[in-house]
């Protein structure tokens, strides 16, 4: 596959996961606003752990699949970053098109670091494990807890945000690598 190739796949997934960004909040409204980035790294940290156990588990009580665990980790991501910038508030207090813009924004921010990144790891994603993309999520969230833990203080290490933006990143690569795998079983 080509980086050109990569950007299409990229946008394609990003736009997927906008389109629930913006339906939910049509369902439920900014109430996202309200959460601290603690309780969004610990909504990530559950998308994350039930991959985990559907990647391995032999029995799944809930039809679902890994899918929709992988948008989610995108868009709480992105709802993260958003409140490290604008911070929490009380009450829920952007509109659809506010939201949707600061998703936007988050999302080329992110497109953009994972071009320079891509460049210079040479697509390695490419060739990794789902389960191993999943693992390296689970990584990011749990120094993203330290952190939190810390006061966001660091004394060597990336920031909150840096954490957030590859934690989009690699859903997006792993929903990419899912959709790949799709298409060529509908091939054969």
């Amino acid at each position: 596959m080509s980086q050109k190739d990569t950007k299409t796949q990229f946008h394609a997934v990003l736009a997927q996961c906008r389109k629930l960004f913006v339906d939910k909040m049509k369902d439920y409204g900014p109430a996202w606003r309200i959460l601290r980035t603690p309780s969004i790294t610990d909504q990530i940290f559950i998308k994350v752990k039930r991959i985990r156990t559907l990647q391995t588990a032999t029995e799944h009580l809930v039809d679902e699949g890994v899918e929709p665990e992988f948008i989610g980790i995108v868009n709480y991501a992105a709802m993260g970053i958003i409140q490290l910038r604008l911070g929490v508030v009380d009450q829920p207090d952007l509109s659809l098109e506010e939201a949707t813009r600061w998703f936007d924004k988050v999302t080329i921010e992110a497109y953009e670091l994972m071009t320079r990144k891509n460049h210079d790891y040479d697509e390695a994603w490419r060739d990794m494990r789902i389960s191993s993309i999943t693992d390296l999520i689970m990584t990011k969230v749990l120094r993203t807890k330290s952190i939190e833990d810390h006061g966001g203080k660091t004394l060597v290490s990336e920031g909150l945000d840096a954490n957030y933006y590859d934690m989009i990143n690699y859903a997006v690569f792993a929903l990419i690598l899912m959709s790949e795998e799709v298409n060529d079983e509908k091939k054969k």
